[in-house]
């Protein structure tokens, strides 16, 4: 991957992805023609959900999209999945702009944030974890863990009115552009393992019975469509491949990522670039 010679990038907007529920959609240049998706979502019910905050690259461009589908004085809750900074980068301005919104996050989120960010406002704070829930009005939302993650706090976000799951960095996927893997050759969808071993290497240590339980756990919830920070919106049989694709990595060895080769090859390239 290049992304710091790849400039143009497809345009976004933000999309329905299933009944009252929008994703946000960015990307960033991943180089070769390829993109990683940096995704938030909205659930637009009663009481509507931000869930969460993009990355900072893409702060101005969240803001806009996310205060396209809602207006910011509706907004009623901020889920923060976790406190990685390409989930956090519009937080504090979601939360100045969203007064009447309460942020559902945890005890070791707000304590890791509190290493690099402003003091996050306790009063209007829930902490929850996997297995607990919140009503948002017209539907009650379940935290589970995921599949995949790369911080202790991550927890997914799974509503079961619309069918629709949140299911943080589970699901990477690099893509030409289109965020529905409907669009996507499966030669594009095979790269998830890779993907999914990059940010939980953690894998090759796993009992394969034990994972699979959790993975089936997962997959019980009934969700429908699947959507994920950095992948395409999955449904039918991607999304089946998909959860059979994480169950296999139990055990199996790291994917190595791109190494020394990679970088002499980007600073090979760069210095061209500057003597051209």
């Amino acid at each position: 991957m290049n992304p710091a010679h790849t400039t143009d990038v497809p345009d976004t907007e933000p999309h329905r992805i299933a009944a009252d529920t929008w994703l946000i959609p960015n990307l960033a240049p991943a180089g070769d023609g390829l993109y990683l998706p940096a995704n938030s979502m909205v659930i637009r019910g009663r009481e509507p959900v931000i869930v969460d905050t993009g990355a900072p690259v893409h702060r101005e461009q969240w803001l806009d999209k996310v205060f396209s589908v809602v207006e910011p004085e509706d907004v009623r809750w901020i889920f923060l999945s976790h406190d990685d900074g390409d989930h956090t980068g519009g937080l504090f301005d979601a939360l100045e702009r969203c007064p009447r919104a309460t942020l559902v996050t945890n005890f070791f989120s707000v304590e890791r944030l509190a290493l690099e960010k402003p003091a996050l406002p306790l009063h209007r704070m829930r902490w929850i974890e996997p297995g607990g829930s919140f009503d948002a009005g017209d539907r009650v939302l379940h935290l589970f863990r995921p599949p995949i993650f790369d911080g202790p706090t991550t927890r997914g976000l799974f509503d079961p009115k619309s069918q629709a799951m949140w299911i943080v960095d589970t699901f990477a996927c690099l893509t030409p552009g289109s965020l529905d893997a409907a669009d996507l050759h499966d030669d594009v969808l095979a790269q998830m393992p890779a993907m999914n071993s990059a940010v939980s290497p953690w894998h090759a240590w796993l009992d394969r019975a034990t994972y699979t339980r959790h993975v089936d756990a997962v997959e019980a919830l009934g969700a429908r469509t699947v959507a994920s920070a950095h992948g395409p919106v999955l449904r039918g049989r991607q999304l089946d491949d998909a959860f059979d694709r994480v169950r296999g990595l139990a055990g199996a060895p790291i994917i190595p990522t791109p190494g020394q080769e990679l970088l002499d090859t980007l600073i090979g390239t760069t210095l061209l670039e500057a003597t051209a």
